[in-house]
């Protein structure tokens, strides 16, 4: 009786064993990956935002009348430059570092102010249409590539839709490079200073043209009109900045002259003047200083210490 006892016993026993060791062994795994099976493609990187990398520079002439809007391929640019030109108006100058549109434009004509500019990123490629033929022994003597249509035509293409001259679009991945873009040129990114005004609406005005920055808190970022409207980009969208310098600059008139005899205004950007940087709502009052062509503007408050601009593009509007 015990012997029976003791084997219905021991049986017990390896049954419950042989379910724990049911209950515990790994759940069943799906069928190995084939060696010759590729793995997943990681997701595309979104839209590129500007990055200070040392990449191949490039400034693009972007026009800026009301017939030319809206523009594309703005929104990459480490740099939006908006300069006073002949007749009271303004075009833009675009600058890139690593990342580039695909495509950007309406280009227009560059200007004896944009090479003054470019001088302080290093030796860019600049993108324009054309010049005036006083001006292109400038470029060819500026720190600059030219990569303008006459020489890099197959890079451009008219768009039908759009009345010339202001249908010019450039395709950047075409272009020969320039030199890496001189980053320690770009303003300097940090917290900001004390103080500041808190300002909603800033307005710029030139002659026949006004350039406007609105405060959003939502976004964090001033939004950009021109002559009173919303400024979009095919692109983009609504356009947008989180930092605006606006840059005190004297002008003088070169020999070129557009089609009217106006003569179009030279920016003076070497040298020194009265700034007021836009960022995180509030309107900050300083200086600019470059001593010279190459080297790279500075923006300080009234004690001396820098202004630092937020992340992510800047404009830089040049105010006669």
């Amino acid at each position: 009786m015990q012997q029976r006892t003791r084997g219905l016993l021991i049986a017990a026993l390896f049954g419950l064993a042989t379910l724990i060791s049911a209950c515990t062994q790994p759940p069943p795994q799906g069928p190995p990956r084939q060696t010759g099976e590729p793995a997943p493609a990681p997701a595309p990187a979104p839209p590129g935002a500007p990055s200070r990398v040392a990449a191949p520079a490039l400034g693009v002439k972007v026009d800026n009348v009301a017939a030319a809007r809206p523009p594309t391929g703005l929104a990459p640019a480490e740099v939006v430059y908006v300069e006073p030109v002949e007749g009271g108006f303004t075009r833009l100058l675009a600058l890139y570092g690593e990342q580039k549109p695909p495509v950007v434009g309406p280009v227009r004509s560059a200007r004896e102010s944009d090479l003054q500019l470019l001088a302080q990123y290093g030796r860019p490629a600049l993108a324009f249409s054309g010049a005036a033929p006083e001006l292109l022994p400038l470029v060819s003597d500026a720190s600059v590539v030219d990569v303008s249509s006459e020489r890099e035509p197959g890079s451009y293409y008219r768009d039908p839709e759009r009345e010339s001259p202001n249908n010019l679009f450039l395709r950047p991945e075409q272009l020969p490079e320039g030199e890496p873009l001189k980053t320690d040129a770009l303003p300097r990114i940090g917290t900001p200073p004390a103080g500041g005004t808190p300002t909603n609406d800033y307005e710029v005005r030139y002659s026949s043209a006004t350039v406007g920055f609105t405060w959003s808190a939502e976004q964090g970022q001033w939004l950009v009109s021109m002559d009173g409207k919303p400024y979009t980009a095919v692109d983009s969208g609504r356009v947008a900045t989180p930092t605006v310098i606006v840059q005190k600059v004297s002008t003088h008139d070169s020999v070129i002259r557009d089609a009217a005899g106006n003569p179009s205004p030279v920016a003076q950007t070497v040298g020194s003047g009265q700034v007021t940087v836009l960022r995180d709502g509030k309107a900050f009052e300083g200086n600019w200083n470059r001593p010279a062509p190459e080297e790279p503007t500075t923006y300080t408050g009234s004690d001396g210490q820098p202004i630092p601009v937020a992340p992510g593009q800047v404009w830089i509007v040049l105010a006669p």
